[in-house]
């Protein structure tokens, strides 16, 4: 795939994620959910490099086991703990963040330079972000409010850090697919000590609603939207490819407009247009004007 169709697919992929998950609210704890979405998933991914000869061992165990902690486990933790407490519209600002910690992280771990354009770039997005959901941010404010943007942030942070862990096993010569296939089920491991540590039931849904849930939140959220982006990320760099959580919850508007008569105020469409905006200047690149480069010509 080329680098625009796995951006677009990040994007409508975790667009589309909150329909199974809003499915799964229910009789299962959430964190019972998460397990299980993980475990499927790792299962899926470990069980299919076998048959196809590829499954190999990571080159550096520890920055694989860094990356299934952060991205599956602390990552969903805290973000389901925030959506518990705080509307999913000041969630997903706080998670767009992801792109500007994403720079942040990688000038303190790699040493890149963070330009002007992630920056501004990351900055219209999320106040594109915040003119959208403007009515969720007050309408009920309560003592809660920064106690879930407390889970927000550390959620996104997580998310961040994964995000390094993977671009290190990268380096390293361990795949996004090789990483994430053990990644998934060591995040599952890690999921299910909490659970019995906290004491939570192992319930088991009998809704057929729920597994139908399940098995699109592994296969296509987690299976395909994390080897997307990670992928994405080796690519084209953690800030830029960080930029996907700027944009996926306009596809989950859009897709509220169609289903659930999502109305639109003259301040949510200045929105979207700002995160559009952002957009453009994330990956805009301008055309070279009949420049040619000594040495560009060869015998």
């Amino acid at each position: 795939m080329n680098n625009i169709t796995l951006f677009t697919t990040t994007v409508l992929i975790w667009g589309t994620t909150w329909i199974g998950i809003a499915a799964q609210i229910g009789e299962v704890p959430i964190i019972v959910s998460i397990f299980f979405r993980f475990a499927l998933a790792g299962l899926i991914m470990l069980v299919g490099l076998a048959l196809m000869r590829r499954l190999k061992r990571p080159v550096f165990w520890r920055f694989v086991i860094a990356q299934a902690l952060c991205l599956f486990c602390f990552n969903f933790v805290g973000l389901y703990k925030a959506s518990a407490l705080i509307s999913s519209g000041l969630v997903s600002i706080v998670f767009s963040l992801a792109s500007i910690f994403n720079a942040v992280n990688a000038r303190l771990f790699f040493g890149d330079h963070i330009t002007a354009r992630t920056m501004v770039s990351g900055c219209v997005g999320t106040i594109g972000l915040i003119l959208v959901f403007w009515r969720d941010l007050f309408a009920n404010f309560h003592p809660g409010v920064l106690q879930g943007i407390g889970w927000a942030v550390f959620g996104t942070l997580m998310f961040s850090f994964g995000t390094m862990a993977s671009r290190k096993n990268s380096g390293l010569g361990t795949t996004p697919v090789t990483a994430n296939g053990w990644g998934m089920g060591i995040g599952a491991l890690a999921l299910l000590i909490i659970i019995f540590v906290s004491g939570q039931p192992l319930v088991l849904s009998t809704t057929p609603t729920y597994w139908l849930a399940l098995v699109y939140l592994a296969v296509i959220g987690s299976v395909a939207g994390f080897t997307a982006y990670l992928v994405l990320a080796a690519r084209i760099g953690s800030a830029r490819a960080g930029y996907a959580t700027v944009l996926f919850p306009i596809v989950a508007l859009a897709i509220s407009t169609v289903f659930e008569d999502y109305s639109w105020t003259p301040l949510a469409m200045i929105g979207v247009s700002l995160t559009i905006t952002g957009n453009v200047i994330m990956f805009w690149q301008p055309r070279a004007r009949g420049v040619i480069h000594e040495g560009s010509v060869r015998q």
